[in-house]
């Protein structure tokens, strides 16, 4: 089929939310309808209907990843000669900035330095950012400072071994990549990079619903049965989430990893802590500024991600689990209570995670809730499979030899000291002294 040449002028025309084209690198889309469904809000669809939104597409998105949404039929034509020249003209390529040898970065404090200054400041914000006071995003790593190890020596430790079992899958390393949405903002190949990292260091890929490249195109760079995990935001349309579910299942996934800890999209905090007063008024000021700027329509939009569904329940897990026949495992897990209620469910598993202090400030830490874990209910040990959010900032295996111990097979609890910690732990579901309140009655009106 030959798509026909539109001029900018037609495609400004095309701006209303019941009649909304867009331009993505030189195709004319159809986007009416699809604000409301948008994974990243509808807002940003809203301000560039009727105009060119490709320098905001390509810094999320793979070029593949808009027609798996919106289907080819949406396809209403391409721009013409004159507008795709306006368009080359107007394009800026930003200055890259020198990174140093990667021999020479040792740990992931040393990357994050690196990452803050090459990133784009909107891919490190993203990154970086913490919701409200940052309190728990700062807990996160400041609770694993607590844990002392308690090396034991002469256990012979020349040969190191750091795979594990994981979901009845062998893993070369005791860990995986995390799944992230938009990875594309802090590099071009965006998931299909991390999904190489995966195979080439025999670690499982967890896939996000919010990927930057369409699920297929993120598998295809895998070898055939590469065994991976895909996380699943539950989408408000039940249909949409049992195609989605299906998809992954049929590309190989082994295991979904339900997203619970974010019903509602909370109030992230972009300003850096470490900002002098002034600078920090200036950087506030200009986001007001950006706040203030009248979008180009006023649509009748909801501000939340209208892509999640907030009434997420435990009923909906056996659903999941009867559309894709897979193992669930719960992402988000932050008590000791809910661990053990998602045994009871059938779940497989559980990922012990706050989002990265991105999700409720004050949750607790991930160290805390599995030390709970181990004080309230130990038997469900050995009989779900635990993920846990972590902060390995050093190499493994060297720790692994300091620490006297050549397999992870021989890691025990006694080689660690957690009494900074112990005090911290629950040892039960309700609160140790503080009473319910109890419902008045017959109270008179206000």
């Amino acid at each position: 089929m030959v798509l026909r040449k539109i001029s900018a002028a037609e495609i400004s025309g095309h701006c209303h939310e019941d009649d909304a084209w867009m331009v993505i690198n030189g195709v004319v889309w159809d986007v009416t309808g699809f604000a409301a469904k948008h994974p990243g809000g509808p807002k940003i669809i809203a301000d560039h209907v009727g105009k060119d939104g490709s320098s905001m597409y390509n810094d999320i998105h793979g070029p593949g990843l808009i027609a798996s949404h919106l289907g080819s039929d949406r396809q209403i034509g391409v721009v013409d000669n004159q507008y795709k020249n306006s368009l080359v003209n107007e394009t800026k390529r930003e200055p890259s900035i020198p990174k140093p040898d990667l021999k020479s970065i040792v740990d992931l404090s040393q990357f994050e330095k690196v990452a803050e200054k090459a990133l784009k400041q909107r891919a490190w914000k993203y990154i970086s950012g913490a919701t409200e006071d940052g309190v728990t995003h700062e807990a996160n790593c400041e609770f694993y400072r607590r844990i002392f190890f308690r090396p034991q020596m002469l256990n012979g430790a020349g040969k190191i071994d750091t795979s594990t079992v994981f979901m009845g899958k062998k893993c070369a390393l005791p860990f995986f990549i995390a799944p992230t949405s938009s990875v594309k903002l802090s590099h071009p190949d965006g998931e299909l990079a991390l999904a190489k990292a995966s195979v080439a260091h025999g670690v499982p890929p967890c896939l996000p619903t919010m990927s930057s490249y369409a699920l297929p195109e993120i598998v295809d760079v895998m070898p055939p049965s590469y065994p991976f995990f895909f996380q699943l935001y539950m989408n408000l349309d039940r249909s949409q989430a049992a195609r989605t579910l299906r998809q992954a299942r049929d590309l190989g996934a082994q295991a979904i990893l339900v997203t619970v800890d974010l019903p509602v999209m909370s109030k992230r905090q972009n300003i850096d802590r470490r900002q002098s007063p002034l600078q920090r008024e200036t950087q506030e000021a200009l986001e007001k500024k950006e706040e203030q700027r009248p979008a180009a329509q006023e649509w009748s939009y909801t501000p939340n991600n209208v892509a999640i569904d907030p009434d997420l329940q435990w009923k909906d897990i056996e659903w999941i689990r009867k559309v894709t026949g897979l193992p669930v495992i719960l992402k988000g897990i932050q008590s000791a209570a809910d661990a053990k209620r998602a045994f009871e469910h059938g779940c497989s598993g559980v990922y012990i995670s706050n989002h990265g202090g991105r999700a409720l400030d004050t949750a607790p830490p991930a160290i805390l809730v599995l030390l709970e874990i181990h004080a309230t209910c130990p038997e469900i040990l050995g009989k779900l499979d635990i993920m846990i959010d972590g902060v390995l900032k050093h190499e493994l295996e060297t720790a692994m030899a300091l620490l006297g111990i050549s397999s992870l097979d021989q890691a025990h609890p006694g080689l660690v000291n957690t009494s900074l910690l112990d005090f911290m732990v629950y040892r039960t579901d309700k609160h140790p002294w503080a009473a319910y309140p109890v419902p008045r009655i017959g109270g008179s009106k206000l």
